[in-house]
């Protein structure tokens, strides 16, 4: 059976790393994995959206409306953006956390209010962590995309890989401390 996750942020969030990291943690398995990065306008604050599908044999990583098991936000608006993307019964793990766009810091508009409450009312299983405030406690809040890697990990019942080995290809020697602590909060919730 394949399943369909779709990591959803803005740029500077980590998306692409969190993405990368799970990715070779699936293959680890002995999964077939595709992942198909989307990077619009990712270095001026616009979208990211990273799309992976494993399973026994996968064809593409393309995910079609409504075919996604499993949303992971890092900002709340991505979660609404990416909402048709969700099965009916999947799940939605979003970061209570807001990136304005240029247009709402210029005042030209202004951010939706009750993000939260809608996302929870469209969707039946809403895990909303605050993996920001997690990652400020840890000492930087760069880290939010690891909290919520490691609450992925979780969620899909693949905690007993050596995360800590992945992670540690992937970041340099002086992040590993944090990033170590950040998964095991992601873990944890």
């Amino acid at each position: 059976m394949t399943k369909a996750l779709l990591l959803v942020g803005v740029g500077g969030q980590g998306t692409i790393l969190a993405s990368k990291i799970l990715s070779e943690g699936l293959v680890r398995q002995g999964y077939d994995v595709k992942m198909s990065e989307i990077h619009g306008m990712a270095q001026r604050g616009g979208s990211v959206t990273t799309q992976i599908k494993f399973g026994e044999k996968v064809s593409s990583p393309i995910i079609g409306l409504a075919e996604a098991d499993v949303i992971v936000a890092f900002e709340k608006v991505e979660a609404v953006r990416c909402l048709p993307y969700l099965k009916e019964e999947g799940t939605l793990v979003v970061n209570d956390h807001e990136i304005y766009p240029l247009p709402v810091l210029t005042g030209q508009e202004q951010y939706p209010a009750d993000v939260l409450a809608f996302l929870q009312k469209q969707v039946k299983k809403c895990k909303v962590l605050n993996a920001n405030h997690i990652a400020a406690e840890l000492g930087n809040t760069k880290a939010q995309n690891i909290v919520l890697l490691g609450a992925v990990i979780k969620a899909l019942g693949l905690e007993e890989l050596d995360w800590v080995e992945i992670l540690k290809k992937y970041l340099p020697p002086k992040l590993h401390q944090l990033n170590i602590k950040a998964l095991e909060s992601g873990l944890s919730l």
